[in-house]
């Protein structure tokens, strides 16, 4: 009696450890190095360019502050009249109104908060610290010179580099330009995305479920990060398991965005047609990464467009967007110095790993009674445990060379609001 031949296997997400996979860090430098950032500028209104990528860098028209002030309510003076002896009240510097006399020696002025520095005082004692008396005021001691005063272009001297480009504009951002007088930025154009999925069973929400259909979550998912990470974007919905209709789909994709996204279709299966598509139409290195969750990526281009292949689960989709295609879309911003936080905390709980691969668990980061981080597991950590990404707020890094993590041992952790 023949043995019959082993049957083969095709590499799945079951496998404990391939060499052959690449290293997340391996897969981050080839993507990084494959974007270029863009250099479109448009101009902007200044209440428009919150969260968008400064496109060129803003000079200060002005010194700022532009005139020498008090940074308290109190008194300017002479700090070598800080003698013990009262000191007479000559007027009152307000914010808006300066003073239009000089102060002399043993004199003072009323002064405001933001109330130009009148000529011949060089300190400002808060008036917390002042005696009233009939001929005038008595200073307590312990003054120093020169305090309480804002300089003329401390802050930003006249000419000088007020912003960088590749800045990515924050609130704070917004009300220094205000405070220069400018009304309109110059901003970098937003990257546009693309994105659809891929399979029969798929269904749209408000459409009856056959027996095998799932509703298509991973659109919405998508549809909510890329809004998160402000970027410009089409939702070209489903494509289904037809050669014709995803390669459409796929040049539609390519010839409105400069980033395309698919989830599912990047497996081995029979009715996966995307690999071949892409063969045809693009360039693309179907990379098994050494990761958990989120193996099967794939990235290239089609034309002058990104691609990024995600894989099928919720969870995959949701982890490998975050480590590979935010990263990307930050560079491609035209963002200079995006990189997501990380930080150290304590687990509270075992967390199980195998050797070989990064994984991205799911935890809930918080302070223990002392301030300290502490982090707990999300509980099964399948890749399709969709609900493991609702109820935590951070990943757990695991790296590529870490067996786990015994209670009480640090773990690198990154939350989810440092992603955004």
């Amino acid at each position: 009696m023949n043995t019959p031949d082993p049957v083969s296997r095709q590499p799945s997400c079951d496998d404990e450890y391939d060499p052959a996979w690449l290293p997340v860090d391996t897969a981050l430098a080839r993507i990084a190095q494959a974007v270029s950032p863009i250099s479109d500028v448009e101009v902007v209104a200044l209440r428009e360019a919150l969260d968008r990528v400064l496109g060129v860098d803003i000079q200060s028209p002005m010194a700022v502050p532009n005139h020498t002030n008090s940074a308290m309510d109190g008194y300017a003076l002479r700090f070598t009249d800080l003698n013990g002896s009262s000191l007479k009240v000559v007027g009152t510097a307000w914010a808006g109104k300066a003073f239009a006399g000089s102060v002399g020696p043993g004199e003072c002025a009323r002064i405001m908060t933001g109330g130009v520095m009148p000529e011949g005082t060089d300190t400002v004692v808060m008036q917390e610290h002042v005696e009233q008396r009939d001929d005038g005021i008595r200073v307590a001691d312990g003054q120093k010179e020169g305090q309480h005063v804002r300089y003329a272009g401390e802050d930003l001297a006249e000419g000088a580099t007020a912003l960088v480009a590749g800045r990515r504009l924050l609130p704070g951002d917004i009300g220094m330009v205000a405070s220069l007088g400018i009304g309109e930025l110059p901003v970098l154009r937003r990257p546009r995305v693309a994105f659809f999925s891929n399979g029969d069973e798929l269904r749209s929400i408000g459409q009856p479920l056959e027996l095998g259909d799932v509703y298509d979550s991973n659109r919405y998912t998508l549809n909510g990060m890329l809004r998160r990470a402000g970027m410009a974007f089409n939702d070209l919905g489903v494509a289904r398991d037809d050669r014709e209709q995803i390669k459409n789909t796929f040049l539609k994709a390519a010839d409105m965005a400069d980033v395309v996204i698919t989830s599912a279709g990047a497996s081995v299966g029979e009715a996966d047609y995307v690999k071949d598509v892409l063969d045809e139409i693009g360039e693309v290195n179907f990379w098994k990464i050494a990761m958990k969750p989120g193996r099967p990526l794939s990235f290239g281009r089609i034309g002058d467009s990104l691609f990024f292949g995600l894989p099928g689960n919720p969870v995959s989709v949701m982890v490998t967007f975050y480590q590979f295609v935010l990263p990307a879309l930050r560079r491609l911003s035209g963002e200079a110095s995006w990189q997501p936080l990380r930080l150290q905390a304590r687990t509270l709980d075992r967390l199980k790993k195998q050797r070989g691969r990064t994984e991205f668990q799911r935890g809930v980061l918080s302070q223990d009674e002392t301030g300290a981080l502490v982090v707990s597991t999300t509980g099964e950590q399948g890749s399709g445990i969709l609900s493991s990404m609702s109820q935590a707020n951070c990943f757990v890094i695991l790296p590529v060379d870490s067996a786990g993590a015994q209670p009480g041992e640090g773990v690198e952790v990154e939350p989810f609001l440092g992603l955004v």
